[in-house]
């Protein structure tokens, strides 16, 4: 049984907390910025194979208290690095910290370089390459302000780079953010889905791969595939249950549209890569004039702003056009709307049952939630508070 820590995008720890369990892990204790689990060897690779919140599976190789840089040295050099990876791997080490004591993270950093480096010495008398922009084996250290944790890093690049992505409109979604807001707003396969601002695609991919049961690290390598404990039987059989589960690409109840053609463009080039430019309906509209492609559904959706919608006045006349056609046109629907915009529920004229703080990067953002009844949402209401 080994311990593992999945990072995520903040906001969603609680959901990959859940996903992680429903995965068979056990231990599995949220944290700030990811979850603690534990499990076997077949549980890292199912992982990162199928979790669609993590940002990556990070294999914990130490923790130990510390005082200087020398006790984080000796710490790094006492564990049997030559037994996990060779020699011939290229290296990358990344220190992350809260509340640490010590002056230099770079000098920390270095220690740590160092200490693998000697291990590899000591061993048999070489030492592994450095490559900072696309090495074979990531190890990532974090410290608090007197433990140190050393991890590999079995995922590689990060698992929201799910190996669809052919292009990026502006500031894209990151993949695993858009499936966790697809669960937080409580869509479910099978329910109508609409996303009327759709940009890249991303939104409508990932609730697509999620209809299909298609796991979303299937098309692309992972770091644990370097590593000497690597079993390959193990993982080709895990891979083949996977793809047998996946259901036909038919025809799905999940609609895009965008008012620009360049980003439709880039969502078609998309989806073509992911192999479901026939399970999802796309077309150019102007969100301000479509209509309910079904009775009820879900809208799920990040509103362009900014660069593509232009400045403070623009947006100022957008957002209550876009509240009225929500209330005319989408009655008895759920409306779910990602945006790094404050003044969207102020704007828009709907009262938000619900606002879920989340974080695109390092951007914080809030996922409002509009229940739309006709002729009962506009703001003479209470806000709840945010959760």
């Amino acid at each position: 049984m080994e311990n593992f820590f999945a990072p995520c995008p903040r906001g969603l720890e609680a959901l990959l907390a859940q996903e992680l369990a429903a995965l068979g892990a056990t231990g599995v204790e949220p944290a700030d910025g990811g979850t603690h689990f534990a499990g076997p060897l077949q549980l890292c690779y199912r992982s990162n194979l199928e979790s669609r919140i993590a940002s990556r599976i990070l294999w914990r190789v130490a923790i130990a208290p510390y005082r200087s840089e020398d006790d984080i040295y000796r710490t790094t050099l006492a564990l049997a690095w030559p037994l996990w990876f060779d020699v011939c791997n290229t290296l990358r080490v990344n220190v992350s910290a809260l509340r640490c004591p010590l002056k230099s993270l770079d000098f920390v950093t270095l220690r740590i370089k160092d200490a693998i480096c000697d291990a590899f010495r000591g061993h048999g008398g070489e030492r592994p390459s450095i490559d900072t922009r696309a090495p074979d084996v990531r190890i990532h250290a974090f410290l608090t302000a007197d433990k140190l944790a050393l991890y590999l890093d079995t995922s590689g690049e990060p698992l929201f780079k799910r190996g669809y992505r052919s292009a990026a409109g502006d500031a894209p979604l990151r993949e695993n953010l858009a499936a966790g807001i697809l669960r937080l707003a409580g869509w479910t396969p099978g329910e109508p889905l609409l996303d009327p601002m759709c940009g890249s695609g991303t939104l409508l991919i990932e609730a697509a791969l999620m209809a299909l049961d298609i796991a979303p690290g299937g098309r692309r390598g992972f770091g644990f595939e370097k590593l000497k404990n690597f079993d390959r039987k193990l993982w080709d059989k895990l891979k083949s249950d996977t793809l047998a589960r996946e259901r036909p690409r038919t025809a799905l109840p999940i609609y895009g549209s965008d008012l620009y053609g360049e980003q439709l463009k880039t969502a078609r080039a998309n989806l073509a890569a992911a192999g479901l430019s026939d399970v999802i309906g796309l077309k150019q509209a102007n969100v301000l004039e479509i209509s309910a492609p079904a009775a009820s559904g879900v809208i799920v959706t990040n509103p362009p702003y900014g660069v593509r919608l232009g400045e403070t006045s623009e947006l100022a006349a957008f957002y209550p056009k876009l509240g009225d056609v929500l209330k005319q046109k989408f009655s008895g629907w759920r409306a779910h709307i990602f945006s790094g915009d404050r003044t969207l529920p102020k704007l828009i004229h709907l009262a938000a049952s619900r606002r879920t703080p989340l974080f695109n990067g390092a951007l914080e953002c809030r996922l409002y939630e509009f229940k739309l009844v006709a002729g009962s949402m506009r703001r003479n209401k209470t806000v709840k508070r945010e959760d």
